[in-house]
């Protein structure tokens, strides 16, 4: 492989590895209002509302009437990065945009055994955005890729204390993806905001998903979800306006040739207890795994392509948890409070693209019972990531030292309707 093309794989393994700073990885777990309210603590098991479809599917055993949620999350980062001692020194401020994250569930019993939901939500997504003239934009530039899950589900009560769940998962996701030449512009004879490459595609793959619920008593339950890997299998447009990629292409003839990449979204499994201490007092918790171990490489082919082979990444990514704790206290019929803690452990090797970095939440929420059939949620979050220095080679074969800080409010706002 030629020199040319791992710069060009540079570039595009900043684009998919980017981050929105609130979660590890490029993982979403804004799913609801009042899960956010708690720091997303013990979602497997309380089940206070439909979006308990996003975390479990055994756990519709536990509704006997219909039940609507409709959420929308609102994530505001704050992510920084500075050069550190080379020069010219840049900062890069509010790297990743404003972001809003809807979701929608609904649960129906059939009768005192079976039940079946379906979701629409979000496991993984990221936005980030760096100035067109950044000396580093051939590996910062702008990046988008959303993804949306309709999953169906359905649910099984064994008896009064066990049941189970299971259900399919229909991913759809669109990628976009700018890089800029930035410091490499003297050297082709064009200008910093000039674009390097680009990369647009989108497809539809599918997953699937488990659950367990154990209800010791009414007090007290557990739950235990996996969600599987799915792969993802972008045909696209490649754009080489470099000549690393697509032989012959420059900056003022540049190619567009059919590419196909391949990226994995990992399996999340999640173990959560629920715990109902007095009439007034709960407290929940859980743990999610998530196995960024199955993030290897990135590889983008095409005939067109120098071997085929339009880019070839290998990546440093290592499973990594999530913990949690939090507490509910019922105030009156009518307001329900509810705040949490959450520790979500660094996935991968920090870099330009993606500075990633142990997270902390604080989380606090309510809910309003405006009736028995009409509730309404209230989150917000405080995401401090903790700071940190890291060092990456650049394309002119040096290494460099940056630093990054970030950190990120969440908001959310969530209706609740029993039919």
């Amino acid at each position: 492989m030629s020199k040319r093309i791992t710069y060009t794989a540079m570039a595009i393994t900043a684009a998919l590895v980017s981050i929105n700073a609130n979660a590890a990885g490029f993982q979403v777990n804004e799913h609801s209002a009042s899960g956010l309210g708690r720091a997303f603590s013990g979602e497997v098991a309380v089940a206070d509302n439909a979006s308990v479809l996003a975390r479990n599917p055994a756990a519709m055993a536990m509704f006997d009437r219909m039940e609507f949620s409709g959420s929308l999350s609102l994530i505001d980062p704050s992510i920084d990065v500075s050069t550190v001692g080379s020069s010219p020194s840049q900062t890069y401020n509010d790297v990743a945009p404003f972001a809003a994250v809807p979701a929608g569930y609904f649960i129906q019993p059939i009768n005192d055994k079976l039940a079946w939901g379906i979701g629409i939500f979000s496991n993984y997504g990221f936005a980030t955005d760096y100035p067109a003239d950044a000396n580093f934009g051939a590996l910062a530039g702008m990046t988008d890729l959303i993804t949306m899950n309709i999953n169906p589900n359905i649910s099984w009560r064994i008896n009064d204390h066990f049941s189970v769940g299971a259900g399919v998962s229909l991913v759809y996701a669109d990628a976009e993806l700018n890089r800029n030449f930035g410091s490499l512009a003297p050297i082709y004879g064009t200008e910093p905001s000039q674009t390097l490459m680009n990369l647009q595609g989108d497809t539809w793959e599918w997953g699937w998903n488990i659950g367990a619920l154990w209800e010791l008593d009414e007090n007290n339950r557990f739950g235990f979800s996996y969600r599987s890997q799915v792969d993802l299998d972008f045909d696209g447009k490649y754009t080489d306006y470099q000549g690393s990629g697509v032989a012959g292409s420059s900056p003022t003839n540049p190619a567009t040739v059919d590419g196909n990449l391949k990226v994995p979204l990992p399996a999340i499994a999640e173990f959560g207890g629920f715990h109902q201490l007095t009439k007034q007092w709960a407290v929940h918790y859980g743990v999610q795994w998530t196995q960024w171990s199955k993030f290897t490489e990135l590889k983008a082919t095409s005939d067109d392509c120098i071997d085929n082979t339009c880019l070839l990444k290998e990546e440093e990514y290592n499973d990594s948890f999530r913990y949690s704790l939090g507490a509910t206290y019922t105030l009156n019929p009518e307001w329900v409070i509810r705040a949490g803690f959450a520790f979500d452990e660094q996935a991968g090797k920090a870099t330009l693209s993606i500075p990633d970095t142990d997270r902390y939440w604080y989380s606090a929420g309510f809910t309003y019972l405006y009736s028995n059939d009409l509730t309404f949620d209230l989150g917000v979050t405080y995401l401090y990531g903790k700071s940190n220095t890291f060092k990456e080679e650049y394309v002119d074969g040096r290494e460099y030292e940056f630093s990054g800080k970030n950190y990120a409010w969440l908001g959310a706002a969530q209706v609740n309707y029993k039919f």
